[in-house]
């Protein structure tokens, strides 16, 4: 089983190392790795370039955004499973891709998603994000999967689409609404720590960029049949208060 890992990079010369080596260090030997960078400025591309013989498709040139960038990555892709890991991103273990291809062949799921930990620039974990099973209605009590753990069988793409441009920084809870919940694609939690992400992100960056993504979020329920969205859009951050306990 093919797995295509996808990493988006803009100006990421402290980080891409550390990703691109837990990419290539895992212990899984059937990985498709694909880096799609927007034009990089900071010598991010100079480093990248040192693991070529690692990276099956790399491109660098302007795009839209991280959304346009990862859909460009899916569009190359051709692993059977395909996921995200961006670049201030990098798997916790070097078991991570052979944990998710077992889930895969175990389960038949269409998605697996598992745990993330956020971390500062030092490397300490501030935050720790434990999953749990999807049911049928999770969703509407304010429940996603933790979209850097988030991969899938990419027909799913084809068959229901790709990243949505529309939903800004809430473009990933809108595709993962749209796969589990709405169409009802099946899912395996998978039960460890798969991601350490460096904290930073647009969306939580200030008050106004949060209002922003709770504006998206809610779009992105009423148009994948979320039951009562408003309240749906209140739990969710509600619900990331125990992340931190």
């Amino acid at each position: 089983m093919k797995i295509s890992v996808i990493t988006i990079v803009y100006n990421a010369k402290d980080t891409i190392k550390r990703c691109i080596e837990s990419v290539i260090g895992q212990d899984y030997d059937n990985i498709e790795y694909i880096i799609i960078d927007g034009g990089s400025t900071d010598g991010s591309l100079q480093i990248i370039n040192q693991y070529k013989s690692h990276i099956k498709v790399l491109v660098s040139e302007p795009d839209r955004g991280i959304y346009d960038a990862m859909n460009k990555g899916i569009r190359l892709a051709t692993g059977e499973i395909a996921g995200m890991l961006n670049a201030d991103d990098f798997f916790a273990d070097q078991h991570v891709m052979s944990a998710v291809a077992s889930a895969f062949l175990s389960s038949n799921a269409g998605v697996v998603y598992g745990n993330l930990d956020y971390i500062n620039s030092a490397g300490k974990i501030i935050r720790r994000w434990k999953s749990h099973n999807c049911g049928k209605n999770s969703f509407n009590r304010g429940f996603m999967p933790p979209h850097p753990t988030f991969y899938c069988k990419r027909a799913l793409f084809e068959k229901y689409g790709f990243y949505s441009l529309e939903y800004g920084s809430a473009a990933d809870y809108e595709l993962m609404a749209r796969f589990v919940h709405k169409w009802q694609v099946s899912s395996f939690y998978l039960n460890m720590i798969m991601v350490k992400m460096q904290v930073g992100g647009v969306s939580n960056a200030n008050l106004i960029n949060r209002v922003k993504a709770w504006t998206f979020d809610l779009k992105a329920m009423r148009e994948n049949d979320v039951f009562l969205p408003v309240l749906a859009v209140v739990l969710k951050p509600i619900r990331k208060i125990f992340q931190f306990l």
